[in-house]
């Protein structure tokens, strides 16, 4: 991923903000931060000839993720209840963008990962890890297709006492599902952007 395609799909998610004329307008500012998790889900052969509006996607929803639980990279000096509302309206934008690509398993996959996003931070211990886990599972599966080993491991982190080895799961289906679809390199840049580090098993494997 160059920094010139991960500028670009946060600048298109800012000017599309923009263009909406809402309250949401006069909060946006400069984008910041890297756009490695939507790129990594556009390497997958799934996002072939729509490269762009996938990035978009995920981009749009991490956006939303980001306004709820964590420091947005578009938006400044909204209150914790305007947050809450960006934050449900860019998850509707990614999700609507992607509907109209007519992409229903992708779909499902990124309402899944909205909701467990919601099941991780409301409990357990690490959500971050879980969360990171999920994040990069889930954009490997919209851009190569979830495998059965990716949704046992989202089972898992429905269940607090299974949450830890969930996670786990996820992190190693997201390996064997990118080293399938040759996007290893993509994994490893939106990894290391979200800071997330996997498990040492894992990293040797």
């Amino acid at each position: 991923m160059s920094s010139a395609e991960a500028g670009s799909t946060l600048l298109r998610l800012h000017e599309a903000l923009r263009d909406e004329q809402t309250l949401l307008g006069g909060h946006l500012v400069e984008p910041t931060g890297a756009a490695a998790l939507g790129r990594l889900a556009a390497a997958g052969p799934r996002a072939a000839g729509a490269e762009d509006d996938y990035a978009f996607v995920v981009e749009a929803v991490r956006e939303g993720y980001l306004l709820h639980y964590g420091e947005p990279r578009l938006l400044a000096g909204i209150d914790s209840g305007l947050a809450l509302l960006a934050g449900d309206h860019l998850y509707a934008l990614g999700l609507e963008c992607l509907a109209g690509l007519g992409d229903l398993e992708a779909v499902r996959e990124l309402a899944d990962l909205i909701a467990l996003c919601a099941v991780v931070h409301a409990g357990g211990s690490a959500p971050a890890a879980a969360a990171g886990a999920l994040w990069l599972s889930t954009a490997v599966a919209v851009g190569a297709g979830a495998s059965a080993a990716h949704q046992e491991a989202k089972a898992g982190l429905r269940e607090a006492s299974a949450r830890e080895d969930g996670a786990r799961m996820l992190a190693a289906a997201a390996r064997e599902a990118a080293a399938e679809a040759g996007i290893e390199s993509a994994l490893t840049v939106a990894a290391d952007s979200i800071d997330f580090d996997f498990p040492d098993p894992l990293a040797r494997g």
